[in-house]
């Protein structure tokens, strides 16, 4: 009744003034709005897919060392604050960081920092392949024993056992996967604020926060 109650007065008051509604909607806001849904396809197959490999990796290898280590290190970005992942990947990559001397001499520039897209999309990284990762690693674990005895027995190789036992499972979670991590990314706020570097990084997040703390104009934020 909160959330019902609150879209039928915006589109009540829309609904007298149908024009003005329709002005609201310009074209930064449809920029900014596209960067978002850009930036978060982006955050998710680069999160995603990867993820696909790497658990399946530690599923065929349970016993090689460093698993478990590994999967502690896993849960690390699940308790990590957002801000100091978005300054360690400015200490590591930002224009002044550890790696700024090297990525510069191999662009034969100076190297500009990673702000912008491709700092967005390391960060989520950071945050998301892990998670994806154990997500798909349990996916894998619900496969019954006796599937893969039988597969044993019939000599099956890597990539029949992926395609007839490994691939269902990992594309059953699928979905719900890829979609969390979209919404992680889509709703991103402190990640982008830090990295995105100025305007043509902003998201709906961010351009709410800007239209509230710098203009003070909540009817755009509302927009």
């Amino acid at each position: 009744m909160l959330i019902g109650g609150a879209f039928a007065g915006l589109i009540l008051e829309g609904a007298r003034d149908p024009s003005g509604a329709a002005g609201a909607f310009d074209s930064y806001l449809l920029r900014v709005a596209r960067f978002t849904l850009w930036q978060a396809l982006l955050s998710t197959l680069l999160s995603v897919a990867p993820a696909l490999l790497v658990a399946r990796a530690l599923s065929r290898h349970p016993k090689f060392p460093g698993r478990r280590l590994m999967l502690q290190l896993f849960t690390v970005p699940l308790a990590l604050p957002a801000i100091v992942a978005a300054l360690g990947v400015l200490a590591l990559y930002g224009h002044a960081g550890y790696f700024a001397g090297v990525l510069g001499g191999l662009g034969g520039q100076e190297w500009p920092g990673i702000y912008g897209l491709s700092g967005i999309l390391v960060a989520h990284v950071f945050f998301n392949l892990p998670l994806a990762t154990r997500l798909f690693l349990e996916a894998l674990g619900t496969v019954p024993a006796d599937q893969w005895r039988l597969a044993s027995q019939l000599g099956m190789g890597a990539w029949p056992a992926l395609r007839l036992i490994e691939w269902p499972a990992l594309r059953a979670a699928l979905p719900g996967v890829a979609g969390l991590v979209f919404m992680l990314c889509i709703t991103s706020f402190t990640i982008v604020l830090t990295l995105g570097g100025g305007p043509a990084a902003t998201t709906l997040e961010v351009a709410i926060y800007q239209a509230l703390r710098f203009d003070f104009d909540p009817a755009r934020a509302v927009t």
